[in-house]
């Protein structure tokens, strides 16, 4: 009998891919963090023959904090720091979540060199800081449990 190429829990996968997406990363050095698709590339492309995405998420969460401590330490445990990076479907799970940063951030984000790498890092990090101070999606910045 013939083999069928076709995978199905990939192609359901694909479905729920889409920027905004929260999803897990599987493998690699960010293993168990949360990210969000920023861009998605079903078939993918020369240098990357295989669907991938560019994945913008937390890489140290932060910290809890207690009422008695100082000022000075709150400011210091709530710092988050972020990563960038181009990831293959195979290494991501979709979540049922979404988190809404407009088309304004995808567009800032860019991996083609080295400083413009950091830079997209930096705003990304500045955004999720923003984001986690307004209280706003808390169970994203929440370390997951595992």
């Amino acid at each position: 009998s013939t083999q069928s190429t076709w995978d199905h829990s990939n192609s359901l996968k694909m479905k729920f891919i889409k920027p905004g997406r929260v999803v897990i990363v599987l493998q690699g050095t960010h293993a168990g963090k949360k990210g969000l698709i920023v861009n998605s590339s079903a078939s993918g492309s020369k240098e990357r023959p295989y669907g991938h995405c560019v994945v913008a998420g937390i890489r140290t969460y932060p910290k809890r904090i207690m009422r008695r401590m100082k000022r000075k330490q709150i400011v210091q445990r709530c710092k988050l720091q972020s990563f960038v990076k181009v990831i293959n479907h195979k290494h991501l799970m979709p979540t049922r979540y979404t988190l809404d940063l407009g088309s304004a951030f995808r567009s800032k984000i860019s991996l083609a060199d080295p400083t413009k790498r950091i830079a997209s890092i930096r705003f990304v990090n500045r955004t999720f800081q923003e984001r986690f101070y307004t209280g706003k999606n808390k169970w994203f910045f929440q370390k997951l449990r595992f």
